[in-house]
């Protein structure tokens, strides 16, 4: 089967003519994510969907398998999330999925409304709603610290989730100065472009640092792909396991870090092969669960964690400060965080 950006996405048309026509509580669907975009890594790739319904929905979240290689990934949100359009200004998640998105379905004027308001006075790009969405993002992350700060005793999957998860939401702090968030296949892919573009290329080097990459080396980490994969075929299989462990979501992430692995930047691959097998070791036990903590123990992610949330503490103070310099060069006020 020959796949293409516009067979994709005449599948995104064909997927929401057919959900909208038998179900009436649809108010509205849209495409987001990589398909407006650079779609593919590795020859795989997912269509981002989310429909709009009118009331809150029971499941949020579901994977369709198209191919092996293809898949959709369909939200579902409440028309109650759009009802303060000027509030999604500041929301770094929400706002930029509906700043952009390519609209596919529509039952009312939904659409048009809440764009005007995103977009009203060519605000939305500009320093203080851009700040905004990164402190929003940076506080995220402070949070999550402040949950392993002072963590003591054995590290499992729950704490390096958390480590990671605060990093997550760090390096977008950055990257959305200069764009929309970075999801987790290309995080580190594109994350160089952010950086240079905030004029803290050394921040690169400080996320690398802080996932243990330079304790690593390419062998080591091409070496833990085959354990990767069993675990999270096994722990997609078992109950209770974060839903993005999903049976059609293995091939996507698989080719996506092997062609990480096969790029100019191959340790990029690091950050979704070693956060989806956190995910996955969470439900696992025995052989499984020690392959994935030796692959941490290596990273110095286990004995140590201590260090490692030490200097997390300070990558979050350098961005902080970059945010406060951004902050008085365009004359704005240094604290412009907003809880969401």
């Amino acid at each position: 089967m020959r796949v293409t950006k516009d067979s994709l996405l005449r599948i995104a048309k064909e997927t929401v003519q057919e959900r909208a026509y038998n179900d009436p509580d649809i108010v509205a669907a849209y495409l987001s994510g990589s398909l407006r975009v650079e779609p593919m890594l590795g020859g795989s790739a997912d269509i981002d969907l989310v429909f709009v319904h009118k009331t809150p929905p029971q499941k949020t979240r579901e994977f369709v398998k198209l191919t092996p290689d293809f898949h959709l990934d369909i939200r579902r949100r409440a028309q109650d999330e759009f009802k303060n359009p000027r509030e999604l200004r500041g929301d770094p998640w929400l706002g930029w999925e509906m700043y952009d998105p390519v609209l596919l379905y529509e039952r009312e004027k939904f659409f048009d409304f809440i764009q005007a308001s995103l977009r009203a006075g060519f605000e939305f790009e500009q320093p203080p709603l851009t700040l905004q969405r990164c402190h929003a993002l940076l506080s995220k992350a402070r949070n999550i610290w402040f949950e392993i700060a002072e963590h003591e005793g054995e590290v499992g999957a729950r704490e390096i989730r958390k480590y990671m998860d605060s990093l997550f939401h760090a390096i977008n702090a950055v990257a959305e100065l200069s764009g929309a968030p970075i999801w987790e296949r290309r995080l580190l892919l594109d994350f160089p472009v952010r950086a240079e573009s905030a004029q803290r290329p050394n921040l690169l080097a400080a996320v690398y640092a802080l996932l243990g990459a330079n304790q690593t080396n390419l062998d080591q980490v091409k070496g833990w792909l085959n354990d990767w994969k069993h675990a999270f075929k096994l722990a997609a299989e078992t109950p209770g396991v974060e839903m993005r462990i999903h049976p059609t979501r293995q091939n996507y992430y698989e080719k996506g870090i092997k062609a990480l692995l096969e790029s100019d930047t191959p340790l990029s691959a690091l950050w979704p092969l070693l956060y989806t097998w956190t995910l996955s070791a969470a439900v696992l036990s025995g052989d499984h669960l020690e392959f994935w903590r030796s692959a941490c123990a290596a990273l110095g992610l286990i004995d140590g964690f201590a260090e490692k949330t030490s200097a997390l503490d300070h990558f979050l103070d350098e961005i902080e400060i970059l945010l406060e310099e951004i902050a008085a060069a365009n004359g704005l006020d240094a604290d412009l965080s907003t809880s969401f």
